[in-house]
């Protein structure tokens, strides 16, 4: 999760490198963008307060670069500002939006640019929601706001190795990413973690076709592929860490677990000590701990001795469910 330090230093010491360039001449801008899109996106253009519906829509969604059609945002970071411009607290990847200095008007700013593109989006500020405490303004001109029916999920279930290794089988799912969420502190270490101290458990992020897999199979899928019922523990991980937790971001997604809760506990003989919890943020984990099972499973006895068996009873389970 960028915070504000990171911008400055973006801005300071350079930007991240995009995952491709795009470049035009301006004859080459003018002819694809309207007159209006021009003047935002390449002349550094601010559009009038409260000028687009974009400001009020929080529907599903994604939103690109009016320019390279570059993927910028995703309405879950989306938030009503006031300010009369679509506002956001994360672009969807850090490497997205590149961070200039701005001492235009007598104010210093940052401004955002698209990386891919160069084209002028508007400014980030350190007036936004915690806990990144960032306020992306963006110019409505600049985005363009495209369909999609995906959605993200936070569960945790003990060693997030385990877990990520039998969400990415499941039809539907499209990315699984491995990390900390339910803690007091941000952007925790994995050494923090395993202390204890931090109240993060080790979870899964991960995004989700609805259409192909529905929320609550998810959660039932989550529930009868750890343990429910061994409180802060999974085998022997031991600690709040290894919890087993399920996030929802909605009143509707938390009713759902909760009755597939009930559900399930008749199939259990001890009581399902699963927390079901507001989400708040998620931090990804170290880049060594992502895609885990499948980069280690040859050499690893974690590997072999855990997740081996946890697979094959799983596929067993939900044959129907495969990819």
């Amino acid at each position: 999760m960028l915070k504000w330090l990171d911008v400055i230093k973006y801005a300071n010491k350079g930007n991240l490198t995009p995952d491709r360039r795009v470049e035009k001449t301006d004859e080459e801008w003018k002819a694809l963008l309207t007159e209006e899109q021009y003047y935002i996106t390449r002349q550094k253009g601010t559009e009038r307060a409260n000028s687009s519906d974009l400001c009020t829509f929080f529907e599903a969604g994604k939103y690109t670069c009016v320019c390279c059609e570059t993927l910028l945002f995703d309405s879950a970071e989306k938030f009503d500002s006031g300010t009369g411009w679509p506002s956001f607290t994360q672009p969807i990847k850090d490497n997205v939006i590149a961070y200039h200095k701005d001492k235009s008007h007598g104010m210093y700013r940052i401004e955002t640019t698209c990386n891919t593109c160069d084209a002028h989006l508007g400014h980030v500020f350190q007036d936004g929601p915690m806990p990144s405490g960032l306020r992306y303004c963006m110019n409505a001109l600049a985005l363009k706001k495209v369909e999609s029916m995906e959605r993200k999920a936070t569960f945790g279930g003990g060693c997030f190795w385990c877990t990520e290794a039998i969400f990415q089988n499941l039809k539907g799912v499209v990315t699984v990413e491995s990390g900390y969420s339910g803690g007091r502190i941000s952007n925790p270490t994995y050494r923090e973690v395993s202390s204890g101290i931090t109240g993060h458990a080790e979870v899964i992020e991960f995004t989700y076709n609805p259409a192909e897999i529905s929320y609550e199979d998810l959660v039932k899928i989550h529930l009868t592929t750890h343990n429910p019922t061994t409180l802060n523990q999974q085998g022997a991980d031991m600690g709040t860490q290894y919890r087993s937790v399920i996030f929802y971001r909605n009143e509707e997604e938390k009713t759902i677990a909760l009755n597939a809760i009930k559900e399930l506990k008749a199939t259990y003989d001890d009581m399902i000590v699963t927390e079901v919890a507001m989400f708040e943020h998620f931090y990804p984990a170290e880049d060594y701990h992502q895609n885990y099972y499948n980069e280690n499973r040859d050499q690893n006895r974690y590997c072999a001795a855990v997740i081996n068996p946890k697979l094959r009873k799983f596929k067993e389970l939900y044959k129907e469910k495969l990819k």
